[in-house]
């Protein structure tokens, strides 16, 4: 923690206070310290009948308080720690991390957020990966869109997002609609979803576990080659499995189906982070 420099417009400094950005380190001390900060807030906003989440440095809170009050309130928890500070955010709704939160005449109407800079990037369909992350994708995607949006409407709303950034990834209409499909299977939904019967099954949804099917694999048919990756060997895994149907189309061992997946290349930046240092002692 005392041994953090950086550089910047060509001087060195030494950070004096504080932990680096990105450090593993620097986010497990940041959660000790704020567990014994918060604890005098958590016990008063329980004490009142409230609600209190962290993650990280966003947090929310649900009480039953006047506004005058709440602002009071902060106001003193400012005064805890002269290097933390808290800005609220007062209202009917709020966005809190991926989820959008409001109150609708007394009702809670919630669904999926996204920041101003959101970007609609993932996964390219015509990537390399293996299939299976591609589908995980979509699952986990459509899976947050039932959990979060609390009305039919909004879920159609999120599906069609969902599609539209899918698309702008290359990933073929008809592959997302199977997708789609599958994941209602999984999620031991056996009906289109409609307006008369998505709260029944979204509640099913949020209270079940979503267990993945771990399927086997045979060892005896199945070779698995890895290889570095780098924008070269793009075309890779397609002239690879080229050249095995072209040498062992007609061979007995055309019945081992080669697995093709990628190693990161070894630079100086992951063998800093996984090699570990040793000690010698003279």
């Amino acid at each position: 923690m005392k041994n953090n420099y950086f550089s910047y417009d060509g001087q060195y400094y030494h950070q004096i206070r504080g932990g680096a950005m990105g450090s593993p380190l620097t986010l497990t001390m940041a959660n000790c310290y704020m567990f014994f900060y918060e604890r005098d807030i958590v016990k008063q906003v329980n004490n009142s009948g409230g609600l209190y989440f962290r993650y990280i440095d966003d947090i929310f809170i649900t009480i039953n308080w006047p506004a005058r009050h709440l602002f009071k309130q902060i106001h003193r928890w400012n005064h805890f720690d002269e290097n933390i500070k808290l800005s609220e955010n007062i209202g009917s709704n709020v966005d809190f991390l991926d989820l959008h939160i409001e109150n609708q005449d007394g009702k809670l109407f919630t669904t999926v957020y996204q920041k101003p800079s959101y970007e609609p990037y993932y996964l390219p369909f015509n990537s390399i990966h293996p299939l299976h992350m591609k589908k995980n994708i979509v699952f986990t995607m459509l899976l947050r869109a039932i959990r979060y949006c609390s009305t039919f409407q909004a879920y159609l709303n999120e599906r069609e997002k969902i599609r539209m950034a899918l698309l702008m990834n290359k990933y073929p209409n008809k592959f997302i609609d199977e997708q789609y499909n599958g994941i209602l299977l999984k999620l031991n939904i056996d009906r289109p979803l409609t307006f008369n019967n998505y709260e029944n099954y979204r509640e099913k949804v949020i209270n079940s576990l979503v267990k993945q099917e771990k399927m086997p694999i045979d060892y005896g048919k199945k070779m698995f080659v890895h290889f570095t990756y780098c924008s070269s060997m793009k075309t890779f895994p397609s002239k690879f499995h080229a050249l095995w149907n072209e040498y062992f189309g007609q061979s007995p061992i055309n019945e081992i189906i080669p697995v093709l997946g990628t190693r990161n290349v070894k630079n100086l930046q992951r063998r800093l982070t996984h090699t570990r240092s040793i000690d010698i002692d003279n």
